[in-house]
């Protein structure tokens, strides 16, 4: 009986370790194919970093016109501006890149639509993707317009000033003209009182600037206050140049970093059209950009591709095991970060 008992112990030990070297056969092919996969694409440096989905048409329709058809790209500014590999400078730049390759290559995108629901983000990235879009319809000779659907403020105004003409839905939010950085929190009476003492090494003046364990000294912050400025004054100074009907003294005066429904909009200058639809804004691009809306055209947006790679990179969670946390709600990317942003 003890021999029987022994056999049937050894026979669940080999089979355990079949299943486990089995299992790490299957796991070490499985990152030599992603390693093999990661190696072949870093070497195409043509391959397109979106995919093309098709959208409904100003009749609502989501008919598959020809290849040769006229194109509307919509791009989504939705979430916070700067948000990596969404609504960051490099993707942005894929999208008007792939733009004009492939499918939608020899010319197809006649026009652009921005529709816009963000409350803003990092100074760069706002004002590299204006920057990005005047390039494009200057040099493509592109009419560009925004629908705003929902929030367009700070750095969503700022990407929106490099629209020809700004349109806004019934329930939106439109202004918040203003720059920020921070916040700063000071702890340093706190861990006082619990007995906790720090010391930062530092060489040059003020490299500790604004460091939450010690006492700030008066004026310490003059410099931020002084960036912030030159920020804010580049912003007012696009606004106005860009969107002529708004009052630069009353913009900096009076309407400062406020928010205002779609009709107020319109009357301060803002926007061009209060109330519209999306079809409305679209018809109105295409008659801008000579697309016949009796004719067979097509509106696609380019979405980034899904990263998945990425999960299996040195830097991912999965390896290093450290997660980004966030004081106060803010977006890890936001920290330390000059925004437009606005924040209720």
């Amino acid at each position: 009986m003890e021999k029987s008992r022994e056999s049937v112990f050894v026979s669940a030990i080999r089979s355990f370790c079949r299943m486990f070297f089995g299992m790490c056969g299957i796991f070490l092919a499985f990152v030599l194919l992603i390693l093999g996969y990661s190696a072949f694409s870093s070497v195409s440096t043509n391959e397109e970093k979106t995919t093309m989905n098709y959208l409904t048409d100003a009749n609502g329709s989501e008919t598959v016109a020809s290849l040769t058809s006229p194109v509307v790209l919509q791009i989504n500014i939705h979430g916070v501006i700067g948000e990596p590999k969404t609504l960051d400078s490099d993707t942005f730049q894929h999208i008007l890149t792939d733009s004009r390759v492939g499918l939608l290559a020899s010319n197809r995108v006649k026009g652009i639509l921005l529709r816009i629901n963000t409350p803003g983000g990092t100074v760069v990235d706002s004002d590299n993707i204006y920057r990005m879009l005047m390039d494009y319809k200057q040099r493509f000779q592109v009419p560009v317009f925004a629908y705003v659907d929902g929030l367009c403020a700070s750095g969503g105004m700022y990407i929106a000033c490099a629209a020809d003409r700004i349109y806004a839905s019934p329930a939106s939010t439109i202004g918040s003209v203003g720059t920020l950085i921070g916040p700063f929190f000071n702890i340093h009476t706190a861990l006082e009182k619990i007995g906790v003492t720090t010391e930062m090494i530092t060489e040059g003046l003020d490299k500790d600037m604004m460091s939450p364990f010690r006492p700030w000294k008066q004026g310490e912050n003059i410099s931020l206050k002084n960036l912030i400025g030159y920020f804010y004054n580049q912003f007012v100074d696009l606004v106005a140049a860009s969107r002529p009907r708004i009052d630069k003294t009353k913009l900096i005066n009076e309407y400062g970093a406020q928010i205002f429904d779609p009709i107020k909009s319109q009357e301060l200058g803002y926007i061009d059209v209060a109330n519209a639809s999306r079809s409305e804004a679209l018809l109105a691009l295409m008659q801008e950009a000579k697309i016949d809306p009796s004719k067979p055209y097509q509106v696609v947006e380019l979405a980034p591709k899904n990263d998945w790679l990425s999960l299996f990179s040195s830097q991912s969670p999965l390896f290093t095991g450290k997660f980004v946390h966030s004081l106060g709600g803010q977006k890890p990317f936001l920290q330390g970060q000059l925004s437009y942003l606005y924040q209720n």
